[in-house]
């Protein structure tokens, strides 16, 4: 059987994920960081499986077998009208006991965890910076969302002859044609840079959690990621540190100036270092 690491196809597929919505300013600019409980990070993910049929199956079985064992049959987010984990597992709205099964059946599946992080202290700075010198200027979360996009396909998407990359739905908007916008512009700048070329296609599918299973699968790397920036709890992400090919921490300076680079082969992220990195 050939390794998937190895060997990988000719056509790829990337399910995309988010953790955080980007937002940095309420009514009348209110800080919206300064917010108990707000979130200090935006996240963008992405999982490749090796094997998406698969994933759809095990993700399935689980599900199919929680609802019919009676430790977590009455669990009401199990119950078709709650239309959250009998439809698709997430981590946020699963109870805590389901979402440790889901980990535990992760640990086993074939795949690899791609993301970027951005800290949204660093982007209210610049945001700052940026109105000082342009009074013109107002941020939008579109802006760090695409900017992420950029910096997570940088260079992924030049190599294979076809590339599928599935968006998790963002509620009812549909930004298809700017995300293939910013991936084409993406794919043509490091072709530029380093002196390449390429006839890859590109397709952008945007689909909702229970519509491809590996989005749930990119869900639960986000929340074990998010759980450890913003909880510093990192138990979740060490169990499925395994899996993880490149974490991009752009506004880690510790590491160099354009951050630091977190892969598998090295330590997971320290949560004391994170929770002090701005003292």
């Amino acid at each position: 059987m050939n390794d998937f690491r190895q060997s990988p196809p000719a056509a790829v597929t990337y399910h995309v994920d988010e953790a955080g919505d980007g937002v940095l300013f309420g009514p009348m600019g209110r800080d919206r960081l300064q917010d108990a409980g707000a979130q200090q990070f935006f996240m963008l993910g992405m999982v490749r499986c090796a094997a998406e049929a698969e994933v759809a199956r095990q993700l399935a079985g689980l599900r199919e077998w929680l609802q019919k064992h009676p430790l977590y049959a009455t669990i009401f987010s199990l119950k078709p009208e709650a239309q959250k984990t009998a439809r698709a597992f997430h981590a946020k709205d699963d109870h805590a006991e389901i979402r440790s099964k889901v980990f535990e059946l992760l640990t086993n599946l074939d795949f690899r965890f791609y993301a970027v992080i951005k800290d949204m202290r660093a982007v209210r700075d610049y945001v700052k910076r940026r109105n000082r010198m342009d009074s013109t200027y107002r941020y939008h979360p579109n802006e760090l969302y695409d900017l992420t996009v950029r910096m997570l396909f940088k260079q992924r998407l030049h190599k294979e002859d076809h590339y599928r990359v599935v968006f998790a739905r963002r509620g009812k908007s549909d930004r298809t044609e700017a995300l293939a916008k910013q991936l084409l512009e993406t794919r043509q700048t490091f072709l530029k840079e380093h002196d390449l070329t390429s006839a890859s296609t590109l397709e952008i599918v945007p689909a909702y959690p229970w519509e491809q299973p590996c989005i749930q699968v990119a869900d639960y790397c986000l929340w074990a990621l998010q759980r450890c920036y913003e909880k510093h709890e990192a138990r979740f992400l060490n169990a499925l540190w395994s899996k993880v090919s490149l974490i991009h921490d752009v506004d880690d300076r510790s590491g160099a100036e354009y951050g630091t680079f977190l892969t598998r082969k090295g330590q997971p992220p320290d949560p004391e270092k994170i929770k002090n990195r701005w003292i």
